[in-house]
């Protein structure tokens, strides 16, 4: 893990060596359940836990189906807005589903690349914490977690020293978030014998919270036992930015979602394809299961021929196949073929619209709403142009094409005889938008 990049800090490492090599640990990660959907973000500390799974160790997802209901200070400047109750319930409920696909398709994933293995791998086990938090009453809270917490050290925590000296500065409710979050590991541990939390680099400070609660926890009321061996380790990935220094996982300004519903296959596979010649060396080490020769490999003949961009379509195939399978790259593919390349001359339109699905170039239409209609006027209602008269003058300047030929008479209707496998119609303006017809 260390290797490709996937750990930033580790706490006692030369133990925490030790433990793994003696035998199977439990290793756990929190997932925020503010958004629905898993994103390219999570990629990283689910990638974290998925290399643990297949070594043998056993792995907790745990969705903060409480904490969510309060929001985590860390990484922030202001308050989160809290969240309403149904929609964490909601989110909870999808992020499990999700959560659940993605090992399972990890998994699919590692035993094309992976050599056989007879160590065991048992599912994950994903968990939510409200379901210990939410009869937890207020006594019994600040006898178990509060007894053993320090004031001084909890305001010590970057985080909220970043907030203490922010014009807003931080709730009451966040300030405490960290006790929670602490809870969390120390149930864990007690109940599922958990000893390895993961987060992100801004989740320093609550996982060493988590591992002094729960070594205070087990020893003399309020004070570690002195000459006892400490439990519980960290293990932090790094904060994941491009080259140029913007946060990773960002296209457009919109998260790219692990989820088809939010994010189309065919952008889920442009996104990795558009790595930059700087970045996509570590996002291969990172994102994938390729052997480090396999990748020095790629990045030898990147270097020499750049412009091929063959180490972006390995990361992107591979990336893809993890999250979406091979069925996933052969649509991203298919779409790139057709939208990015242009090649429509073999189209079929069951694959296209299976491609395409999702994608909002895609516009499924009885035959009455299309067939007869002027190209302009489509353009227009399809959004290539913005009214008709500007649908005309982009064919006036050449700028309208139908199955990549340009529209020459301004009165050109959609026939049957234009439509590709009897379904299909591609209607572009100019070298970007593109609008593609298929017929119900």
């Amino acid at each position: 893990m260390r290797s490709r990049g996937l750990i930033a800090d580790v706490t006692r490492p030369a133990q925490l060596k030790a433990e793994i090599q003696k035998q199977p640990q439990t290793v756990y990660v929190g997932v925020d359940p503010t958004a629905r959907s898993l994103h390219v973000g999570h990629l990283v500390p689910l990638l974290c836990l998925f290399h643990f799974q297949i070594r043998g160790h056993h792995i907790i997802p745990l969705i903060g189906g409480a904490t969510g209901l309060i929001g985590d200070p860390s990484g922030r400047s202001t308050e989160r807005p809290l969240s309403a109750r149904e929609t964490i319930e909601s989110n909870v409920v999808q992020l499990t589903a999700s959560i659940t696909r993605f090992f399972e398709g990890a998994m699919a994933y590692a035993q094309k690349r992976l050599p056989p293995s007879s160590t065991p791998v048992a599912p994950p086990n994903v968990q939510n914490n409200l379901n210990w938090l939410k009869d937890l009453n207020l006594l019994e809270f600040l006898r178990t977690v509060g007894f053993h917490s320090r004031v001084n050290t909890m305001l010590a925590r970057e985080s909220v020293q970043a907030r203490l000296s922010s014009q807003q500065g931080i709730s009451f409710t966040e300030f405490t978030y960290q006790l929670l979050q602490a809870y969390d590991f120390l149930t864990l541990h007690r109940d599922f014998g958990c000893t390895i939390q993961i987060g992100g680099s801004d989740q320093w400070g609550n996982i060493i919270a988590g591992i002094e609660l729960i070594n205070r926890a087990h020893s003399a009321p309020g004070s570690l036992q002195e000459g006892a061996p400490e439990k519980g380790f960290g293990i932090t990935t790094p904060l994941l930015t491009t080259a140029s220094g913007q946060k990773f996982g960002k296209s457009a300004g919109n998260a790219v979602s692990l989820n088809e519903e939010d994010t189309s296959v065919y952008d889920f596979y442009q996104f990795f394809l558009r790595s930059s010649d700087a970045d996509v060396g570590r996002y291969l080490k990172m994102f994938t299961l390729l052997p480090q020769e396999k990748i020095d490999s790629v990045m030898e003949s990147h270097a020499q021929s750049p412009e091929a961009r063959a180490a972006q379509r390995l990361l992107a195939e591979e990336v893809t196949e993890l999250v979406h399978g091979q069925d996933g790259v052969a649509r991203a593919q298919l779409a790139t073929k057709l939208l990015y390349e242009r090649d429509i001359s073999t189209a079929r339109a069951d694959d296209v619209v299976a491609a395409l699905r999702g994608n909002p170039v895609l516009h499924l239409c009885e035959p009455s709403e299309v067939i007869d209609v002027p190209l302009i006027k489509l353009a227009a209602t399809l959004r290539l142009a913005a009214s008709n008269s500007a649908a005309r003058q982009l064919v006036s300047a050449k700028g309208l094409y139908l199955n990549n030929t340009p529209v020459a008479d301004v009165h050109q209707k959609l026939s049957t005889g234009d439509l590709i496998d009897g379904r299909l119609a591609f209607l572009r303006a100019g070298s970007q938008k593109v609008a593609v017809i298929a017929l119900k």
